[in-house]
């Protein structure tokens, strides 16, 4: 495994089209616990394309638009690597403007940091994504770490020690239900086809002993609560959310979202899981717009 700053960092990768449906909203929404409770109407708006404010797109569904472009990732040059030591280390997701119900989108992505962490190599990727008339709708920053890769002399980046939550005990916190299946069930989203959800013989390879959920629906779980805490569950209060994915979660663990008002459009919070309680989202954040 080699690394050469020289041609990776600032590489552009191909635009990539990525075009969704309103199923494909819903469906998403299912995949992160919306509905529950199919009498909240609410929640019902997430997944009815004929409620009465229509279909409305739960916003970390454009954090799936970076993998239109994630096979580039394993073509980047001055990369050389394992597709089994690549894993996503952090993300942050800023909505420019609501996502409308089904769109056309155009996916431009450069290599943006390259940072040397010893033991591996964090691998900035900004993604923006683009609307038939060239409005930004959406913008991305996955952070892929890539174990083994580090030790290149490079920078070490910026400290890594924001969002910490206050010493307080949480303003508030929520409790989530993973299924069994939980991982299955999102991945039909598209987003990450990586077999470590879904082979129970890979995950055991990689030592995880049996398939682990998406990082990425984790998140969508711990947004979701906080925009039904804080925000009336109303997705057009949305602005930004960031995450460091600190551990995995197994389907079927309960999901809790301890959050910190910080101050009132920002809620600082972490996620764990209840039956190891062990934090899987730290230095985490949802940035929210003023109430109209």
């Amino acid at each position: 495994m080699t690394i050469d700053l020289t041609q990776a960092l600032g590489h552009e990768f191909a635009p990539q089209p990525f075009i969704y449906s309103a199923r494909d909203a819903a469906l998403y929404a299912l995949s992160i616990g919306a509905a529950a409770d199919p009498l909240d109407d609410a929640e019902l708006r997430y997944v009815y394309e004929f409620h009465r404010q229509g279909l409305q797109v739960f916003p970390t569904f454009a954090a799936t638009f970076l993998f239109a472009v994630s096979q580039q990732l394993l073509a980047i040059p001055g990369l050389s690597f394992s597709p089994a030591m690549i894993l996503h280390g952090e993300h942050y997701l800023e909505l420019k403007r609501p996502l409308p119900p089904q769109a056309t989108l155009t996916q431009h992505a450069h290599v943006s940091q390259i940072y040397d962490k010893g033991k591996g190599a964090l691998v900035i990727v900004d993604i923006s994504s683009r609307n038939a008339q060239g409005e930004e709708v959406a913008f991305n920053q996955a952070g892929m770490f890539i174990r083994g890769l580090g030790g290149f002399g490079g920078e070490r980046g910026p400290s890594s020690d924001i969002n910490r939550p206050p010493t307080r005990p949480a303003d508030a916190v929520q409790r989530s239900q993973t299924a069994p299946n939980q991982a299955l069930f999102y991945r039909l989203t598209g987003s990450d086809p990586n077999p470590l959800h879904a082979d129970p013989q890979i995950a055991q390879m990689v030592g995880y002993g049996r398939p682990i959920l998406h990082g990425l629906c984790t998140l969508g779980f711990a947004t979701h609560a906080v925009l039904k805490t804080y925000a009336e569950n109303d997705p057009t209060r949305f602005r930004s959310v960031r995450v460091r994915f600190s551990k995995h979660i197994f389907p079927g663990e309960t999901i809790v979202t301890e959050m910190w008002r910080e101050p009132d459009t920002r809620i600082i919070f972490q996620t764990k899981t209840a039956e190891r309680d062990e934090v899987v989202l730290s230095a985490a954040a949802v940035e929210l717009w003023e109430k109209a």
